[in-house]
C-alpha cells in the first residue's frame, strides 16, 4: 500500500546514483500490458456496441443516426487507443496472455489475486448490465 513520506524520510530513503561520463543508461522496459486476453476486450467492445445498437433500433429516428454513429465511434476509438498503449515506446516485452495462460494464472490486482472467472466477471459485469438496461428500455418503448 501507500504511505505519506515527509521530506526528511524521503531524504533518508533516497539513493542517488551518478553514471560515469559518457555512459549510456540501458533503455527502460515497461510493462504496459493489462494482463487480460484480447477476447475480453473484444467482448467488452461488442457489449457496448450492442447497447448502442439496441438504442438505435429502439428509437428509430433519422435525427439520431449521427449521434449513434458518434457514440459508436467513441467506443471503438477508446478501445483502439487502449490497444495501442502496450505497443508504445519504450519497448514493451509483454504480450497479452492467451486463454490457457489466463485460466492457469489468473490476474494480480491491487486488491489481490483473481481467478480467470472472477476477473472475467469483473471486466464484463458493467457492459452486461448496461446492455441489460438498454434491453429493458427497448421493452418499455415497445410496450408503450
Amino acid at each position: 500500500m501507500t504511505q505519506r513520506l515527509d521530506k526528511q524520510q524521503l531524504r533518508e530513503l533516497a539513493i542517488a546514483v551518478s553514471l560515469p561520463a559518457g555512459a549510456n543508461p540501458s533503455p527502460a522496459t515497461v510493462d504496459r500490458g493489462f494482463g487480460l486476453p484480447t477476447g475480453l476486450y473484444l467482448a467488452t467492445v461488442a457489449l457496448y456496441l450492442g447497447f448502442i445498437g439496441v438504442m438505435a433500433a429502439s428509437f428509430l429516428n433519422p435525427e439520431l443516426a449521427i449521434p449513434m454513429v458518434i457514440f459508436a465511434g467513441f467506443v471503438v476509438f477508446a478501445f483502439a487507443l487502449a490497444g495501442y498503449w502496450p505497443r508504445m515506446k519504450p519497448a514493451n516485452d509483454t504480450a497479452p496472455p492467451d486463454w490457457a495462460q489466463f485460466r492457469a494464472r489468473g490476474i494480480e490486482t491491487s486488491s489481490g489475486r483473481l481467478t480467470a472467472g472472477e476477473a472475467t466477471v469483473q471486466v464484463l459485469l458493467l457492459p452486461v448490465l448496461i446492455l441489460g438496461w438498454g434491453l429493458a428500455v427497448a421493452v418499455i418503448v415497445a410496450l408503450r
